[in-house]
């Protein structure tokens, strides 16, 4: 996937000048959302949304808030949120397995508000500049191996979006 030299230009002004160590939204808003919504600009016609801190609620133990989330465009529009396929969640103070705990419950509650056991769901957990992949299919998750990283912007474009692209086939469009 082809990256755009304004983005890429971005990406590393912010890496060399904002301050991204005292921020979790500075880290969300400056290095995660950018990448998600370069690449989201190539599906958004693909019938699903890029959604940002929209609450997943199941019921009182499954419920939370991923920073961002991919979800089904609703068929009343665009301002509803529909089943949801990818749950993004920043990893606070570069904790990865709180985040990922924190990404695998609402992975968890997204498969129950989707009524659909049988359908895969994604998760990312990122501080910005490094990149962690999983995946739920029926009760067993699985965190892939290897991580991706900021400082390789191709590979990582390459991993989201073929998350991306994997949330396209769910939808019947692939």
């Amino acid at each position: 996937m082809a990256i755009s030299d304004y983005l890429r230009g971005e990406i590393e002004f912010s890496l060399r000048e904002v301050v991204l160590e005292n921020s979790e939204l500075a880290i969300c808003e400056n290095l995660i959302y950018p990448i998600l919504k370069e690449i989201w600009k190539n599906y958004y016609l693909e019938d699903y949304m890029l959604w940002s801190h929209e609450a997943l609620e199941y019921d009182e133990d499954l419920s939370g808030v991923p920073d961002y989330t991919i979800a089904q465009r609703s068929p009343q529009g665009k301002v509803i949120f529909d089943r949801p396929y990818l749950v993004i969640v920043e990893a606070k103070k570069d904790n990865f397995t709180e985040g990922w705990g924190e990404c695998a419950a609402e992975m968890v509650a997204a498969q129950k508000i989707n009524e659909s056991p049988e359908q895969t769901l994604f998760g990312i957990v990122s501080n910005g500049k490094i990149w962690e992949f999983g995946k739920l299919s029926l009760d067993r998750f699985v965190k892939n191996i290897k991580s991706y990283y900021i400082s390789d912007l191709d590979e990582l474009f390459g991993a989201i979006n073929y998350l991306f692209d994997q949330c396209r086939l769910q939808l019947g469009n692939g």
